[in-house]
């Protein structure tokens, strides 16, 4: 009987990792895939992306809808709540044999508890990571100790997920998705890229990025952004690609202080909702560095030999390539590092970077376990002491 494997994905940059392995899956005549799709992917706010997915010909079972709207802490627990509800009756009508998850996001979190009272075996993608400046670094770290099947992107990160009590033999190295997707794909040709983002590359181009960091206290998210932008702003023969956040708490406020910056300069700035995979790894290939606090800046750009301005502690805790710089929110520490950026010195030395999150090939080693291994017995689990 094949094996009923449901993946779950809420938002535009978890799912640009999913992709590759859900479409191997759906090819795997052993496996039934199911996919449902939650969180920002069905907001009209952040682009419905859940058209990304239609498009590239994959299957939606079933769409559980958060119904997000604001950004305060308790609209963020009520967002929870909906996940909770929803995945459980989606599990009690599509049944599937396992459900396969990636991260960390409070969406995924609801998806995880709802396939534990269900009885629903769990495989966690990208677990062991920390991010120390946002409770993402929480939720990841709950969700491993509810999943029975463990799929991690170096060996720092295999350590951990074992520190905290996982069994060895379910643990499994077997590198970051994000550096397959990027060898996957067939990226974009510059004109066909301008063409498609309606935006000309200049002399340095920057793709920036940043998301609310969520444990901050001493600095608003305003404070933040508008250090960042102030930086911007004094910059000459310069242009900026931004992508707005995710749905974290606070996230409207920098998308609003966003979308001021591209009305004042308007002619060197473009803003999107989301590039979608294509096109945001075709980015990466022609702009000069990541600037911000997303994942991708430490996951992603290194494969490109590009830099990354990696700003405040959200990323606190993760691998990082030599190609990234890091520096606060603080208009003066920015410029700092966007001058050792340009130097010759730096320059060079992101001709001999590696990613230090492993070599392609994770879907395929990560389907061979999902869809051979045992599941009998698998729900009780031994707490493993070092």
């Amino acid at each position: 009987m094949k094996r009923k494997i449901c993946f779950i994905t809420g938002t535009r940059a978890e799912y640009g990792l999913l992709r590759q392995l859900i479409l191997d899956a759906s090819k795997d005549k052993s496996i039934t895939t199911q996919l449902i799709v939650t969180g920002t992917h069905l907001s009209e706010r952040h682009g419905f992306t859940y058209k990304e997915i239609e498009t590239d010909g994959i299957t939606i079972s079933k769409k559980v809808d958060l119904k997000i709207k604001g950004d305060s802490s308790r609209e963020v627990i009520q967002y929870i709540s909906e996940g909770l509800n929803g995945f459980s009756k989606a599990f009690d009508i599509l049944k599937p044999n396992m459900i396969v998850v990636l991260g960390d996001r409070y969406e995924i979190l609801a998806a995880a508890i709802s396939a534990m009272i269900s009885n629903i075996p769990i495989a966690h993608l990208h677990g062991g990571e920390t991010t120390e400046g946002a409770f993402d670094e929480a939720i990841r770290h709950s969700i491993t100790k509810m999943s029975h099947l463990h799929f991690v992107a170096a060996p720092e990160y295999q350590k951990r997920v074992k520190q905290l009590g996982e069994v060895p033999q379910n643990i499994f190295l077997v590198g970051g998705l994000g550096v397959d997707a990027i060898h996957r794909v067939e990226l974009m040709k510059k004109s066909e890229l301008e063409e498609s983002l309606d935006f000309s590359f200049g002399k340095r181009n920057f793709l920036i990025t940043v998301h609310p960091e969520t444990l901050e206290k001493n600095k608003t998210p305003k404070d933040q952004m508008g250090e960042l932008l102030a930086a911007l702003e004094s910059l000459k023969d310069t242009k900026f690609i931004f992508t707005l956040p995710n749905a974290d708490t606070n996230n409207i406020q920098i998308s609003k202080m966003i979308e001021e910056f591209q009305a004042r300069h308007p002619y060197s700035s473009k803003v999107f909702s989301s590039l979608g995979q294509l096109r945001y790894y075709s980015t990466l290939k022609f702009v000069d560095a990541v600037v911000g606090n997303s994942s991708s800046g430490l996951t992603e750009a290194p494969s490109f030999k590009i830099g990354t301005i990696n700003i405040g502690g959200r990323q606190s805790g993760r691998l990082k390539a030599l190609s990234v710089i890091d520096c606060d929110f603080d208009k003066n520490q920015i410029l700092r590092s966007i001058k050792t950026l340009q130097s010759k010195s730096f320059q060079k030395k992101l001709l001999t970077i590696t990613n230090p999150y492993g070599a392609p090939g994770a879907p395929q080693k990560i389907l061979q376990h999902i869809k051979k291994i045992s599941l009998n017995n698998i729900l009780k689990k031994n707490f493993y002491d070092l």
